[in-house]
């Protein structure tokens, strides 16, 4: 859809403006594509894009640039990149920075700025981008001259995707965008640095896990950013062992694997939160242990020994003290631990048991007559689209149902804010995801509450003519924190059921998107009707109000204290 982007001939120049650049430097990144909003303080650039025939997209808000660059680096692995002006451009895309960083995306972010001259000064439209920003990025620049921009661009580039991916800033005054110097024609190489596990940490750990009977391997989305997939799944093949996700994770190892319990914490299933509480041995690679995982630091895993395994150092001893804590990238400790030739001792019992928990306690929910179910409506789209559509998520209980009933098979597959949570992530990012991924199925999920928050960024789908199927949950009421309402707040829904609500299928008309409105009498074929088309389609699926994501741990609580089980 989109293709490299594009230098004319005075890349040849001997000397070029600031804002040239910078592209020339994301040419030779090879960046694919750029999420964008026009200001004052960014005409150079912007003027340089028109000059140079540069593939920008539009946007309709400065946070849904930096959403959909996430969902771009989300599905591809690849650095995601935004193009903002100064001031409220630059603080409109806090949420979308802080977002990134929590889940290590890597994104490089451009900020205009006012020319250096007045900085400080109050300027019109002037932020101090740099300093709001650097408790949220991994590093952030301001360039000061034309000269050292390339240089610059090349560094951030490297620091976005290496060890632990994240977002980067760039503030770039506008005098320097318009100032010029010589070109560079030096690259900085880009990519992950390798943290081996080392012979010490590797023969310890074989070492236990030998002599486990109840062990269990914990994944997270490390693995998913170290692209160690493959060799997870090889881990698991070989030696049988059970393995339980984080959401993040999901994917790495197939819904249908025979030894994969789900996923694990608030909102996981009850085999899965039982071998965390029941487990000897746990190998954690790539989770940080966080609130919705270990529900209660002080009891989680309280009878394993422990090994954490993560290229952060901040994360290890964090929040659990493992038995075993070391830096390491996730893709070198399952190489070698696959170089070692070992058996697992006796733990046919355990796998049994197991079995029988996934096969006692599955996910579940009441089928009713004449009413439309989410979990349902998941559950079919999945059929549709034959397990293999890229899933984005806004956040919320269509959140949950999204990570427990759709059957997810490959790493990169589910597209969702997790450690911040991020309401009106779904949209932009969606539209980062298919435009990735042109000839992939895309399918979005959202609650009635997120969408409300960035649908304008419904214009960029009907501009660009992308191929979206966005499934509205609407439950007219802020699900998840009415569920939490319910359950600790004796039914004080303070503020979170939605009495007026815009006509949906209206929106999508203005925005000349087709919609339809599901009705519980024909649904699924109607359904089957929107995705057999090659275009977009806003699908408003009406839902109970009082629906819950089931099962739950409640805060403080710990694995095995689950509600709502069946």
């Amino acid at each position: 859809m989109l293709g490299q982007l594009r230098r004319n001939s005075t890349a040849n120049s001997t000397k070029k403006m600031g804002a040239d650049l910078l592209l020339d430097e994301l040419v030779k990144q090879k960046v694919k594509v750029v999420f964008g909003y026009p200001g004052g303080a960014v005409l150079p650039l912007y003027d340089a894009i028109y000059r140079n025939s540069f593939h920008n997209i539009l946007v309709r808000h400065e946070q849904g640039a930096v959403h959909a660059a996430e969902g771009f680096a989300k599905s591809t692995g690849e650095v995601g990149v935004a193009f903002l002006t100064s001031g409220p451009g630059a603080t409109n895309a806090i949420t979308g920075i802080a977002d990134a960083k929590s889940d290590s995306v890597p994104l490089v972010v451009f900020t205009g700025q006012v020319a250096t001259t007045a900085l400080g000064t109050d300027a019109f439209q002037e932020a101090k981008i740099i300093e709001i920003t650097r408790p949220i990025t991994k590093r952030s620049w301001q360039v000061t001259t034309a000269k050292e921009l390339p240089e610059v661009v090349r560094e951030a580039f490297k620091l976005a995707a290496s060890g632990r991916p994240g977002p980067v800033v760039v503030d770039l005054p506008k005098n320097v965008m318009k100032e010029f110097a010589s070109t560079s024609t030096s690259l900085a190489k880009t990519g992950k640095d390798s943290l081996k596990m080392g012979r010490v940490a590797r023969e310890k750990l074989v070492e236990k896990l030998r002599k486990s009977k109840k062990p269990l391997l914990l994944i997270g989305g490390g693995i998913v950013s170290a692209n160690a997939s493959q060799e997870v799944r090889r881990f698991v093949e070989k030696h049988q062992i059970p393995v339980v996700s984080t959401m993040l994770g999901l994917g790495v190892v197939p819904k249908n694997e025979k030894f994969f319990l789900g996923m694990g914490g608030m909102h996981g299933t009850y085999a899965a939160n039982m071998a965390l509480a029941e487990c000897d041995f746990l190998l954690n690679v790539g989770s940080r242990f966080d609130d919705r995982l270990a529900t209660n630091p002080s009891e989680f895993a309280p009878k394993a020994w422990i090994a954490h395994f993560d290229i952060d150092p901040h994360e290890l001893n964090k929040i659990i003290v493992a038995d075993l804590a070391k830096v390491a990238d996730a893709k070198d400790v399952f190489q070698q631990l696959l170089k070692v030739n070992f058996e697992l001792g006796k733990i046919d019992q355990w796998r049994l048991q197991l079995q029988s928990w996934q096969k006692q306690y599955p996910y579940h929910y009441q089928q009713q007559k004449g009413v439309i179910k989410p979990q349902e409506v998941i559950e079919e789209v999945g059929k549709l689209t034959r397990n293999e559509a890229i899933i984005v998520t806004d956040v919320g209980q269509h959140q949950m149902w999204a990570a427990q009933y759709y059957p997810f098979c490959k790493p990169r597959q589910l597209i969702t804010s997790g450690g911040l949570g991020t309401m009106g992530f779904g949209l932009p990012a969606a539209i980062g995801a298919k435009l990735a991924h042109p000839e992939t199925s895309v399918v979005l999920f959202v609650g009635d509450g997120g969408f409300q928050m960035t649908l304008e960024e419904l214009a960029v789908i009907k501009q660009y003519d992308l191929d979206l199927k966005i499934i509205l949950i609407n439950n007219h009421a802020l699900g998840m924190v009415r569920q939490w309402q319910d359950l600790f707040y004796k039914k004080r829904r303070s503020q979170t059921i939605f009495d007026k609500q815009p006509n949906f299928l209206g929106i999508a008309q203005a925005y000349e998107i087709e919609s339809i409105k599901l009705d519980p009498n024909n649904w699924k074929e109607a359904l089957a009707d929107v995705f057999s088309q090659k275009h977009c389609v806003l699908v408003e699926a009406p839902v109970p109000q009082l629906e819950e994501v089931t099962p739950m741990i409640a805060p403080g609580s710990s694995n095995h204290e689950m509600f709502g089980i069946k």
